[in-house]
């Protein structure tokens, strides 16, 4: 049986390359997070590997500098997505990390390389509606309580210096995402598909509507869990993944 070669990552993927697979899907994480957002995904969705991407400056990029703004994070993500371009790929973001995938499939079209099959965007208002995320407004003590109350609601309880260095993390990203401004859409040369989770608190059906301008072809799916139940791979959002693109 045929396993499929492999051959060592570059430091934007965490899981070696492998070609057993006719397809990929690229998930990008959220804000002060890293690839292993993904950890408990599957090596496989469907026909696609499964590449989380590893921003810059966190985990074992821990010594990269920052990206610094949404723009150039696109652009280091498509320098190192273009070798892997050679077969059919979709791609995921989660919350901020819908931006620069939204970002890096303008610029794959700017430079005349394949485009996704579709993207997929979660938990994330369109580009020109970013600036109205709730946690834009938050001083650094309450990012702190945010943190913290995230990790407990992964059952961490956190310590000090682990709340530290996520918060390194954090504040640069936060940096990154009060930076960035699009105050007109700009359509993509794919379908996109928004998702909506039912239990989200901090985002509503009704706050994704703006992805509509982004696409000629755009459609919402709600799907059960709160804002960072995609971290479990839900067999729902799996599903919806996997799907013929």
């Amino acid at each position: 049986m045929t396993t499929g070669s492999t051959t060592a990552p570059s430091p934007w993927f965490v899981r070696p390359r492998s070609d057993a697979h006719p397809a990929r899907l690229f998930c990008l994480p959220f804000s002060g997070s890293g690839a292993s957002a993904f950890s408990a995904w599957p090596a496989a969705v469907g026909d696609a590997e499964v590449c989380p991407v590893q921003f810059p400056g966190r985990e074992n990029r821990l010594g990269h500098p920052h990206y610094g703004t949404y723009e150039n994070l696109a652009e280091g993500l498509v320098e190192a997505l273009e070798p892997l371009l050679d077969r059919p790929f979709a791609l995921f973001g989660h919350c901020a990390g819908a931006l620069p995938a939204y970002e890096a499939v303008l610029r794959l079209a700017a430079l005349g390389l394949p485009a996704p099959q579709r993207l997929f965007v979660s938990g994330q208002p369109a580009p020109h509606d970013a600036s109205r995320d709730r946690m834009l407004t938050m001083t650094e003590p309450e990012l702190r309580a945010e943190l913290r109350a995230f990790l407990r609601g992964r059952g961490i309880e956190p310590r000090p210096d682990m709340i530290d260095m996520g918060m390194s993390v954090l504040l640069d990203d936060h940096a990154a995402a009060a930076a960035y401004r699009r105050t007109e859409p700009a359509p993509v040369d794919c379908p996109v598909t928004v998702v909506h989770w039912r239990d989200d608190p901090d985002v509503s059906l009704e706050e994704l509507q703006g992805w509509r301008r982004y696409a000629g072809s755009v459609e919402f799916r709600v799907v059960d869990g709160g804002h960072y139940d995609f971290m479990d791979a839900p067999d729902e959002l799996l599903e919806l993944l996997a799907r013929p693109r």
